[in-house]
């Protein structure tokens, strides 16, 4: 990683502290055209449809610098096409941290389609972390599937009498193996930490699940629990 220099470091540090020096700011669309005249704060939360709270919000994270005139705030053209791009970033789902990422990057640029290729990366990446998200939440929900069908396949056994009255005999190497795999762990794991060879656990699984009349693993470890053999 290259250093910075210290004239960057202090660059970084101003542009930090006043990002409402950015000479090329980004187009961003807004909600209606851009007002002849500058806003007041009521006007300017309407035209968002945001809370004057919100709007506080970002002048206390620097992200926004109204005039001020007496105690009302005024907000310019600048400011409000700020506040477009702020409104952006948030409703992609971006930290403010993300935003106060981008307008210090944006003070950088050195023409308007610098800047907006800028923003088009921080678009770009907000959605490919969208995307994983996506992915690690559908492999979630296929799991709570699994796991739910699995649940309703032992209480079909249990009501069609398939279910076994009383506890099935285990060796004591079952009954470890049962607990490993109510524990998550997948035959491999298991061979580990019995310090048996993978064919033994795949023969003591097929075993188990016969004793308990279930039709795979995930089954027999819910009609273990039920039974109260090991713990949920």
């Amino acid at each position: 990683m290259q250093e910075q220099s210290p004239d960057r470091l202090q660059f970084v540090s101003d542009a930090s502290s006043d990002w409402q020096a950015i000479a090329h700011l980004p187009e961003a669309p807004l909600p209606r055209p851009l007002p002849e005249h500058p806003l007041p704060i009521a006007e300017m939360a309407n035209f968002f449809g945001v809370t004057h709270r919100t709007l506080h919000f970002y002048e206390e994270k620097g992200l926004l610098q109204p005039d001020r005139h007496g105690a009302m705030r005024i907000y310019s053209h600048r400011q409000i096409r700020m506040m477009g791009l702020i409104n952006l970033c948030r409703e992609t789902g971006m930290a403010i941290a993300q935003i106060q990422d981008l307008l210090t990057e944006l003070t950088y640029s050195e023409s308007v389609a610098e800047s907006e290729a800028k923003l088009r990366a921080a678009l770009i990446a907000r959605r490919n972390e969208l995307v994983a998200e996506e992915s690690l939440i559908r492999r979630q929900m296929q799991q709570i599937t699994t796991a739910l069908t699995e649940m309703d396949a032992v209480r079909d056994d249990a009501d069609n009498q398939n279910f076994p009255a009383h506890p099935p005999f285990l060796s004591d190497s079952e009954f470890h193996c049962l607990k490993l795999m109510a524990e998550g762990y997948n035959p491999v794991r298991i061979s580990k930490a019995l310090d048996i060879a993978l064919e033994q656990v795949l023969t003591m699984e097929g075993g188990i699940v016969r004793k308990f009349s279930a039709s795979n693993r995930f089954q027999a470890v819910a009609k273990a629990v039920l039974l109260g053999i090991v713990g949920d």
